[in-house]
């Protein structure tokens, strides 16, 4: 009867046992249900900010531009030529000047032929001269002669000039003349066997020397004058467009004539030359089409030389920046804002861009002027940009100083969270209050669900 009993009840007790666990496993279940509910919130999604791509830029300014052209030319004397003599013979003297490269003065004997055959040629001369002297005298006296003869016994008829030996006379004048002729083209081919400097130059190139027998027009050497150097500039029509120079145009003074710079490099300095356009070539280059100006510096181995004593020398190349028309009230912009076929990035105040077409007056590696396209102030893009980039907004920075911002754009984020906030600001004070009370009944709401649903998980 006991152990029945003991039976019945360990099986009872066993059954509150699983009963127990069972409650105690739903209950827990439903308290991580809860509990799973109430942690469970929405994570903040944070949406990332599209970058703002940053530019250089700077303000388009108003000046007065003073239009340079710029091109390059050869130096050359206004004066070269082939020394020749005048008479043949051999060379008996050759001036120690006379060497490539050698300075000489006007007049200076730089070659002298044997004279010995001139000196016999003006003895000859002499007497010849001597001779028909002697000739005229004595037809002088005959012809005086005559005349008495024919007065005492004439029988006062005129006396023919044959009779008085009138012909005779002037033969002999003539021949006289002939022979004084003959001496002094003897004499000129005496002096003529000095050679002498026709102007102040150089010696380009030696042909002749010591013992070598030449004739008349034989290349001695080639020299050349040191008072005017010349440069050739060949112009285009833009480069004629930019300059106040007409095409026929010659300079009546070299005060007034155009200035222009010349300058090279010559032993690792630029080396530079003042000088005057003078005058414009008088037909078009055929294969250029291009009009040469020609350019002169004077005394370009004196007071005309380069700073340090460098003179102008024949055969230099040298670029030449000419002073052209002056343009008042135009637009000017770095270079670097001109893009392919004249289109100029403007940045807004926005930051918004735009490609803007300009037309182009002048350009060169630090400046383009601009007759219309932009307007004075407006911020131009200086940085590499595609045209297909300028759908973006930039900020713009100055390009003398990048720490200082031209244009801040608002990102698009920003301008949203800003349009949150600035809805408050738009309600009335009443509206305000009453949206503030309405929260604050929704929160205490929610505080309270939470806790009866806290409440029943025990």
């Amino acid at each position: 009867m006991n152990t029945s009993t003991d039976t019945n009840t360990g099986r009872l007790g066993g059954k509150i046992i699983q009963a127990g666990i069972a409650i105690a496993i739903i209950v827990l279940f439903v308290g991580l249900s809860s509990a799973l509910k109430v942690l469970k919130k929405k994570p903040t999604i944070q949406k990332r900010r599209s970058p703002v791509m940053a530019v250089m830029a700077t303000r388009a300014v108003s000046d007065t531009i003073q239009l340079i052209v710029t091109v390059q030319g050869e130096t050359s004397p206004r004066t070269e030529i082939d020394l020749v003599p005048e008479v043949a013979g051999k060379i008996a003297y050759v001036s120690p000047k006379f060497l490539s490269g050698g300075l000489f003065k006007k007049n200076d004997v730089l070659y002298r032929i044997d004279d010995a055959d001139y000196q016999v040629a003006i003895v000859r001369a002499n007497a010849g001269v001597a001779r028909a002297q002697q000739i005229l005298i004595r037809e002088q006296a005959e012809g005086d002669i005559a005349l008495q003869d024919w007065e005492d016994l004439g029988e006062g008829r005129a006396a023919s000039d044959l009779t008085l030996r009138k012909p005779q006379l002037l033969e002999a004048q003539a021949n006289l003349q002939s022979a004084e002729a003959d001496l002094t083209n003897a004499q000129l081919r005496l002096a003529r066997t000095a050679v002498r400097a026709p102007f102040d130059g150089r010696v380009r190139e030696k042909f002749a020397d010591l013992g070598q027998y030449v004739n008349p027009g034989a290349r001695l050497g080639r020299i050349f004058s040191t008072d005017v150097t010349e440069v050739l500039l060949a112009l285009n029509d833009a480069d004629l467009s930019r300059l106040d120079l007409p095409i026929a145009y010659v300079a009546t003074s070299y005060d007034s004539a155009p200035d222009v710079r010349l300058s090279t490099t010559i032993g690792g300095q630029e080396r530079v030359w003042q000088g005057k356009i003078m005058r414009t070539a008088a037909t078009y280059d055929t294969q250029t089409r291009s009009l040469f100006a020609i350019a002169e510096v004077h005394d370009p181995y004196g007071s005309g030389a380069a700073e340090g004593g460098y003179p102008l020398a024949p055969g230099l190349f040298v670029d030449a920046e000419i002073k052209g028309k002056i343009l008042e009230h135009v637009i000017v912009i770095p270079r670097d804002g001109l893009r392919p076929e004249a289109k100029v990035y403007v940045v807004k105040p926005d930051g918004v861009a735009e490609s803007r077409d300009a037309i182009v007056l002048d350009a060169n590696p630090e400046r383009a002027v601009l007759a219309s396209g932009v307007e004075v102030g407006e911020l131009i893009i200086l940085s590499p940009l595609e045209q297909s980039q300028i759908s973006v907004k930039f900020k713009a920075l100055d390009v003398d100083d990048p720490s200082i911002v031209l244009v801040e754009p608002e990102n698009p984020e920003d301008e949203a969270e800003d349009g949150e906030k600035t809805d408050d600001a738009k309600l009335s004070k009443k509206e305000l209050r009453k949206k503030r009370k309405a929260e604050k009944k929704k929160q205490r709401a929610d505080a309270k669900k939470k806790k009866e649903e806290a409440k029943g998980a025990k």
